[in-house]
């Protein structure tokens, strides 16, 4: 319980500095009036859909709403790791409002559905813009792993605000004005959220991403092929998209629950998909004391099956009452859900692909919204909400409990010494990267002792690693001919990485040594990705060879 309390006055703590990061409050509020308005905006367009040809008419607009958003995501994420990730959320978010604004001239004007319909599908592609370039983002603008953290948590909780406010807020709405008035208000969101992302700035290496670029094919599939190529992605995103296609089926589920079983009219769409939002805003706290720990995958987890019994009981016990609490239970797995899963995700996989893996992940969420979205009607059909209500919520846990053995299995990266990370940022090298690439290398170096008389590496070599003195000193060598002694805090191996030339010295232990290895890759994708530290580098590699002489100059 002291553990627990612990880490609640940490988390708090730390989310007090959260909200005083400028980059930081921007996004989030950005996300919170996006998220309003956007919810606002799917029970209107829900309403207006059931209004004109019952629950298969929702589940169209779910296949419309899904498909192209699926087919889309690895191209939009793809510019979020290829071009500022804030100028790419400023353009999907004014092609949102821009969007919003003739979806309600046509209502108003009494247009086709088509029409309507097809506007659902541009928002849903604009939004696959937005998230992946947000969550790869976040580590960026977040100063320290615990404030990257408590940001996802942040962020959570700005979905389940949302979830609460946008739904109430259209359907209040709804009982006083039309669909058209709630898409002009989604559009007033979307402006709002614009006016926040344009004062929004990362750090100078998102510009130099525009620089790298390499084969079409190759870069557009880095998200699946990473995902595709660790286990433990593998399963994350096989269990999120399955809490995606329960979730395509809730939008469903919700309009035909409180229109046939409950009994509570339209507004009560927006109400019961309110109590969810409730849920979330009281699942934050239990959030705080869950993802400040290590077992990130079992929390994952827990939030699936919160989920999942909580919907299908909602079936079991039809009761207006009964159904409020069970959806506001539902809330709080998905809090736990989103800030688990976000956070395991950003310590796992680097910021040159991180973008694409979340877009990559988007698109298979998007696709299991769709499936569920347009599976529900025919369960619906056959079996009734109240079965449809109870098969959902089974599949959830179905395929989390089958899942166990690998969760309990997955950890997160380890948690890195504030002590090493010091040491990593007292490099020139590494001084200017940002706070989450720094924690990536500390965790990816792998400690090596050489006692006094050993070789780390021979002058005509091949580089294979970058090498951080811990402790102890080390001699380099030129031509047999001492050049200089490194001590803690200096690194050396650069030269050949950076160079793509044989090793320009001899180094050996001059005492016993403990040193911090850095593998190539890791290395080169680190400081060549950020303008700062290459150029930090470009300097330290000119004073070696200077000092070393000119036959080294010029090898």
């Amino acid at each position: 319980m002291s553990v627990l309390r612990s880490r609640f006055k940490q988390s708090f703590s730390t989310l007090g500095v959260n909200f005083a990061n400028p980059g930081l409050r921007r996004v989030q509020l950005a996300w919170m009036s996006t998220m309003v308005g956007q919810w606002a905006y799917y029970i209107a367009l829900a309403v207006y859909a059931y209004d004109i040809g019952g629950a298969p008419a929702v589940g169209l607009v779910g296949l419309i709403r899904t498909i192209p958003a699926a087919v889309s995501a690895p191209f939009s994420s793809l510019l979020s790791d290829r071009y500022p990730r804030e100028r790419v959320m400023l353009v999907a978010q004014v092609g949102r409002l821009i969007t919003l604004v003739v979806s309600a001239a046509a209502l108003a004007g009494d247009a086709p559905a088509w029409v309507i319909f097809a506007g659902a599908g541009v928002m849903t592609i604009l939004g696959t813009a937005i998230k992946p370039a947000q969550a790869a983002m976040l580590p960026s603008l977040a100063s320290t792993p615990e404030e990257l953290t408590a940001a996802n948590v942040t962020f959570s909780s700005v979905e389940s605000i949302s979830l609460f406010t946008g739904p109430a807020l259209g359907g209040l709405l709804l009982a006083v004005t039309d669909e058209a008035v709630v898409f002009l208000v989604a559009a007033g969101g979307a402006a709002f959220a614009a006016l926040l992302i344009a004062r929004v700035r990362t750090e100078a290496a998102a510009r130099e991403r525009e620089r790298r670029t390499g084969p079409f094919l190759a870069e557009l599939s880095a998200g699946y092929r990473t995902i595709g190529s660790e286990p433990g992605l593998r399963v994350v995103a096989g269990l999120w998209a399955a809490h995606w296609l329960v979730a395509g089926a809730v939008h469903v589920l919700l309009v035909a629950a409180a229109l046939e079983l409950l009994d509570l009219g339209e507004s009560g769409v927006g109400l019961l998909s309110a109590a969810i939002g409730v849920g979330g805003m009281v699942g934050t706290f239990v959030a705080f004391g869950l993802v400040t720990g290590e077992r990130l995958a079992i929390n994952f987890a827990t939030g699936l099956l919160i989920r999942g019994f909580a919907l299908g009981l909602v079936g079991v016990w039809p009761e207006p009452a009964v159904a409020f609490a069970l959806l506001f239970i539902n809330g709080i797995g998905n809090t736990i859900i989103d800030a688990s899963g976000s956070t395991l995700l950003q310590r796992m996989v680097r910021d040159e692909v991180r973008a694409r893996v979340f877009g990559a992940l988007q698109g298979v969420l998007i696709l299991g919204l769709g499936i569920g979205t347009i599976a529900i009607p025919v369960v619906i059909e056959l079996a009734g909400v109240r079965a449809a209500l109870i098969v959902t919520g089974a599949v959830l846990v179905g395929l989390t409990l089958l899942s166990a053995r690998s969760l309990a299995r997955m950890r997160p990266p380890a948690p890195v010494p504030e002590e090493t990370l010091d040491l990593l940022r007292s490099i020139p090298i590494f001084a200017p990267l940002p706070a989450s690439t720094v924690e990536y290398l500390a965790g990816s170096m792998t400690s090596v002792k050489q006692p006094a008389g050993a070789v780390v590496f021979r002058q005509g070599e091949a580089g294979d690693r970058y090498y951080l003195v811990e402790t102890g000193e080390v001699e380099v060598s030129v031509d047999g001919s001492v050049a200089s002694t490194l001590a803690r805090g200096e690194g050396f191996g650069e030269i050949a990485l950076l160079r793509d030339v044989p090793r320009t010295a001899t180094v050996t232990a001059k005492t016993d040594v403990t040193l911090h290895a850095l593998d190539r890759d890791d290395f080169i994708a680190a400081v060549s990705g950020h303008s700062a530290s290459a150029e930090a580098a470009d300097t330290v590699i000119a004073d070696r060879l200077g000092a070393a002489g000119p036959e080294v100059t010029r090898v």
